[in-house]
């Protein structure tokens, strides 16, 4: 069991890697479209929606923050309950640093060369070089600042990544060999622990993109933990009423064994003089 996860830079040839190695390993193969679908599917969004969190138009800089947090909270729930799945090479523009670093899986970064990228974004879009050129400029700049405003993580440090391949120099078989030894290291050394960390990850995102998903909990300030599928709920105004609505949202996630409620009291106010 183990997942592959890979962030690519546009016009590297990722989605070309991923391909050989999800049918190397025998894994599912989702590329970024999938994900998206995916989500728009368990959240009730539409795939227009979610082009929030993309750097096509409307552009991340024109939307409510809240509602870009609220739909990126959806696409890491959708993501997590894949790597929770296991056996899934997962490809997109930000994917990679979703992925816990426990030693379940592999975070990939597939980079090559400006003019190398800029050539292969001209074949597949159907653009002259200066187009392209542009084009990838603009990419790297809006998903980088866009990772950075709502996960507060820069997708081009490298020391996010288990492994950064230049996709140019070599035959893509002969870098995807790479990824499928180190793979099947990890399957063979993977334990019941990893997994259930993984799961719990996934569970405490699918609780927190739920409360988000419901109309009177939304926005409201609730920290959620998992461990061995019991999740915590935590916050200023957990009181009743709203702690039992708070509760019976989490309990409707799969996977959820109990719900502990830690409410936090409110500060004492101080007295004048």
């Amino acid at each position: 069991m183990a997942v592959v996860a890979i962030t690519q830079q546009l016009g590297s040839r990722g989605e070309d890697l991923a391909r050989i190695i999800a049918e190397s390993l025998s894994y599912r193969l989702l590329s970024q479209r999938d994900l998206w679908e995916e989500t728009a599917r368990r959240y009730q969004v539409t795939p227009e929606q979610l082009l929030i969190l993309d750097e096509r138009k409307p552009h991340f800089w024109e939307r409510s923050n809240n509602d870009a947090r609220r739909l990126q909270a959806f696409y890491r729930a959708a993501l997590l309950t894949w790597f929770a799945q296991d056996r899934v090479v997962a490809i997109g523009r930000a994917v990679a640093h979703v992925l816990p670093a426990i030693g379940y899986g592999l975070r990939v970064h597939v980079v090559a060369p400006l003019e190398e990228r800029v050539k292969q974004i001209a074949g597949e879009e159907k653009l002259d070089l200066a187009s392209a050129h542009k084009r990838a400029l603009h990419h790297d700049r809006e998903v980088r600042a866009r990772v950075q405003s709502l996960s507060n993580v820069d997708i081009e440090n490298a020391t996010l990544y288990n492994l950064v391949i230049n996709s140019i120099g070599h035959p893509l078989e002969s870098l995807a060999a790479c990824v499928i030894e180190l793979t099947r290291k990890i399957e063979n050394g993977a334990c019941n622990e990893h997994r259930q960390a993984v799961c719990d990850t996934a569970i405490a995102q699918q609780v927190r993109a739920a409360l988000l998903a419901h109309p009177k909990v939304g926005d409201a300030p609730v920290e959620v933990s998992c461990r061995t599928g019991v999740v915590t709920l935590s916050g200023p105004g957990l009181v009743p009423p709203w702690n039992s609505l708070v509760e019976s949202v989490a309990r409707s996630v799969l996977g959820v064994v109990s719900v502990e409620i830690a409410a936090e009291q409110p500060p004492i106010p101080q007295r004048a003089g």
